[in-house]
């Protein structure tokens, strides 16, 4: 009888938008480290966040990433639909006193800079309304340690986050919390962008009781303005051409290709790509440029 995988990777996209090529960094990297490994690999769209979702974004994701040759385990899960677990989850929070109710509006926490000050901690002023609420975040986070990175002693930067936004939504931080613990996703492999960010996701795994996954964060990519690439900033989608989206990913990982590869199938790009990591077990080269 085949032993259960002891690894579970995932990619969870938004569907604001198709793939670009800082979206490619993380599923490739994250389908060739839970595959090498004999896991699972999970495919998540977090459509949570339901005003930037865009019609026919998540059919355009799918057919990019079957075109790419990586097949996902499981069927697809969405967020929209599961605001009663998200709404469970703020509630143990809740019950802790580990969230709290805040009155600020979007105004006030523009003038307060990039780091929220914990106005509403010890509770509303009089005559202030609950308008969403916030994890409460210790001053010092404990360290981690990310895969490629080192130890991590990031403080949260941004102060306490939301959990509940004042539009009804639940925040990507509660839904990514919830759904990873759920799926029992043991290991993120992730843009950069997210790294300041993981001590506080998992400082709020552990207030609800839920195991913390190996976390690693691979480099990102910015346009010639010096701007990351995402969809937010309407990044254009990658090329369509599944040969080149393998080898320029790869060779943004620090890997070096085969000439003989050039254009050849997407499938035969993600076998050598497994054979090479089953084999040196090294997804990302750090190179000068690093982060």
């Amino acid at each position: 009888m085949p032993s259960t995988p002891t690894v579970t990777g995932r990619f969870a996209p938004s569907p604001s938008g198709p793939l670009h090529a800082g979206s490619l960094i993380a599923a490739i990297g994250s389908y060739l480290s839970a595959r090498s490994q004999g896991g699972r690999w999970l495919l998540r769209l977090e459509d949570v966040d339901e005003g930037r979702v865009r019609p026919g974004a998540a059919d355009t994701i799918l057919r990019q990433l079957k075109a790419l040759a990586l097949d996902w385990d499981g069927p697809v899960q969405t967020q929209a639909a599961r605001k009663n677990v998200y709404q469970d989850a703020l509630e143990a929070l809740q019950a802790q006193d580990a969230a709290y109710p805040c009155a600020c509006t979007r105004q006030e926490i523009r003038g307060f800079g990039a780091r929220y000050p914990g106005v509403c901690r010890a509770g509303l002023a009089p005559g202030r309304q609950t308008r969403s609420w916030r994890l409460r975040v210790p001053d010092i986070l404990n360290p981690w340690e990310d895969r490629f990175h080192g130890w991590q002693y990031i403080p949260a930067i941004q102060g306490d986050p939301i959990l509940l936004r004042a539009d009804g939504y639940f925040a990507y931080m509660l839904a990514c919390a919830v759904d990873d613990g759920e799926q029992g996703v043991s290991e993120v492999i992730r843009g950069a962008d997210l790294l300041a960010l993981t001590g506080v996701q998992r400082h709020l795994q552990s207030a609800l009781g839920l195991p913390h996954p190996q976390y690693g964060h691979l480099p990102l990519l910015f346009n010639a303005a010096g701007h990351k690439l995402s969809k937010s900033a309407d990044s254009p989608a990658w090329a369509d051409d599944p040969s080149q989206a393998w080898e320029k990913t790869l060779h943004l990982l620090g890997w070096i290709t085969p000439p003989d590869l050039h254009g050849a199938d997407a499938a035969l790009w993600r076998d050598w790509a497994l054979t090479q990591m089953t084999e040196e077990k090294l997804l990302y080269r750090m190179t000068a440029a690093g982060l």
